[in-house]
This record gives structure tokens, C-alpha cells and sequence, in this order.
């Protein structure tokens, strides 16, 4: 992968859609679960696996080797066999049938690469190296947990409701003073556990919008 090449960042929607987990250690067990989280039909293609993948509901495992071709009609997959081969052999079978793959710990065959992310709920926060190094980016999520705590979570909550009821009344979102509602101090009073007053403020901007 050049050194100047820079990724494109997407959130993509995988609910319902068949995915491929190429291998069946601890890491395409997280791998897996991941694709799970996001609710995915996966399907694990390994002559051997470990018990967890076979317990997971959702989780379609298939007892042999990668044969070649066997990505096509999957819309994305996950190489992680720990043999670079078959890695490569499932990115370029992918690139043949237009299925997106990620290779463990093999940036040269990906089509795209998955970031470090923390979760707070709905609210997502990532951290990418390219695939240069993993390690660096679970470093900066962990150093980051610490500070996004699940206050975040809350805020989001008003954020939305907020939103929904500007949008019911017909009202366009874009360009609303948000940022002068989140520089009031919010967050802090969300922290101290006094929600009330942070939905006080959340509560004059809608007015104030709607007036």
C-alpha cells in the first residue's frame, strides 16, 4: 500500500446481508462478532473452529477449507485464516466478483480495512491507522474510553429527540445553533446528574425553532 494513499471512511450497513468469515480462530471469532453486531447473516468457512463460533446464533458454519471462488455472492468478507495465501486467494477472488475483503493483519489485500471503535450506543467513535498499525489505533480507542463515557450516550438521546421533533414540524435541522447547545455545558450537567437541565437547553433551541 503506497505510503500516500489515503482511505475513504464509510459506515456500511450489513443488517440482513450474508457475510464471510474466512478462517475460525480468536480472531475471526471477533471478526465475526462484530459482523454480528451489526446484523449480519455470517457464514464461517474453516476445517477447524474454535467452540465459541459454533455457539454463536446467527453464525452459519461450514467445515473445510477456502475453495477458490467461494466469496462471490457474499456482500463483504473477512480473511482470517493466518495463512497469507489463502488471505490473498479470498482478496482476489474478491476482487474478481466485486466483494468487498478484509485480510487480518494484511493491508496489501484489502479492499477495506476496520478501524479500532469504541461504542456508545448508537454513538461511534473509530480510530484508523490505514492498517498500518493496529496496534496504535486499540492504544488511542482505549486512551479515549476514559473520556467518552456514557454521559455521551445520554446527550446523543436528547440530541435526537430533539431532532425528530424539529423534523415532525416540518422544519429543517441544517444550520440550527447545535453547536452553541453543546458548548453550554451539557455534557457536564449530564455528568453531575442533572439531565433535567441539560433537556432544558435542548428544549429552548427547539423552541426557539419553531417559534
Amino acid at each position: 500500500m503506497p505510503l500516500e494513499e489515503f482511505l475513504y471512511p464509510v459506515n456500511l450497513r450489513v443488517r440482513g446481508h450474508r457475510c464471510l468469515v474466512v478462517g475460525g480462530g480468536r480472531v475471526a471469532l471477533a471478526k465475526a462478532d462484530g459482523l454480528l453486531e451489526a446484523g449480519a447473516a455470517v457464514e464461517v468457512i474453516a476445517p477447524e473452529v474454535v467452540p465459541e463460533l459454533c455457539d454463536r446464533p446467527g453464525v452459519t458454519v461450514h467445515r473445510r477449507e477456502y475453495r477458490t471462488g467461494d466469496v462471490g455472492g457474499y456482500r463483504l468478507a473477512v480473511a482470517a485464516t493466518g495463512c497469507q495465501e489463502v488471505n490473498a486467494e479470498v482478496y482476489r477472488d474478491g476482487e474478481a466478483a466485486g466483494v468487498w475483503v478484509n485480510s487480518a493483519d494484511d493491508p496489501d489485500h484489502c479492499s477495506f480495512t476496520l478501524p479500532s471503535r469504541l461504542r456508545r450506543g448508537p454513538l461511534m467513535v473509530t480510530c484508523s491507522t490505514a492498517g498500518r498499525s493496529p496496534a496504535l489505533s486499540r492504544w488511542l480507542r482505549q486512551r479515549l474510553e476514559a473520556e467518552i463515557g456514557p454521559e455521551y450516550e445520554t446527550l446523543l438521546g436528547l440530541l435526537t429527540e430533539a431532532r425528530e421533533r424539529i423534523r415532525a414540524a416540518g422544519v429543517q435541522t441544517e444550520g440550527l445553533a447545535w453547536q452553541e447547545a453543546l458548548d453550554s455545558g451539557m455534557l457536564d450537567l449530564i455528568r453531575s446528574g442533572e439531565t433535567g437541565q441539560a433537556q432544558a437547553t435542548i428544549d429552548r433551541l427547539v423552541d426557539n425553532t419553531l417559534m
